[in-house]
Order: structure tokens, then sequence, then C-alpha cells
């Protein structure tokens, strides 16, 4: 069974960093694409970055290119999202996802 378990979400001022970890389990780690979303009160859930495991090719949403980068531990089947420079517009519930599994989420909230 796929499990997405992430972490690392917290309270931290504007201008500040967090790094977000999304441990995966339950399926063959090197195949495939893992996507980090985040959802706002009131607001639709939107894709913030994704990587391909096999590669490492990424991508960003306009919003955060600049100030979030994705990468992986494949050893030990995780993805991180470093988050810097952190706007109270980023404040969210953050999700990883694989394929039609998601993770529980992390609060990431960003006072100004």
């Amino acid at each position: 069974e796929v499990q997405l378990v992430e972490s690392g979400g917290g309270l931290v001022q504007a201008g500040g960093s967090l790094r977000l970890s999304c441990a995966a389990s339950g399926f063959t780690f090197g195949r495939y694409i893992i996507g980090w979303f985040r959802q706002a009160p009131g607001k639709e859930r939107e894709g913030v970055s994704c990587i391909s495991i096999s590669d490492g090719r990424s991508d960003y949403a306009d919003s955060v290119k600049g100030r979030f980068t994705i990468s992986t531990d494949n050893v030990k089947k995780t993805v991180y999202l470093q988050m810097n420079s952190l706007k109270p517009e980023d404040t969210a519930v953050y999700y990883c996802r694989l394929d039609d599994y998601w993770g529980q989420g992390t609060q990431v909230t960003v006072s100004s």
C-alpha cells in the first residue's frame, strides 16, 4: 500500500524558512513523479512543485520559483521542499502526491 507522510510544517515569520518532508513507502521509489500541493483556507488546492524521481527534473509554480527547492533522497525514499523567503500568502496546508495517493498534509503558517 502506498503511504505518503508529510512533516516539517509550522509557524514562521515572513522571510523565514521551513523544510517539508514527504516520506514515501509501498512502491518502487525510482519510477514516479511526486508533487507538492497546497491549499489555503477558502481556496482550491494548487500545485507548488514536482520532481521526477528517476532523473531529478523538477518544475515549480511561478509563485514559488526562486524561493522553493524540491529534492529527493532516494535512499530514505523522501522528497523535500525547502521553502525560503516565506510570505504570508504561502500559508496553507501542504500535501505531497503520487498518482492518486495523497498524504495527510502539514500546516504551514507564515506571519507578517
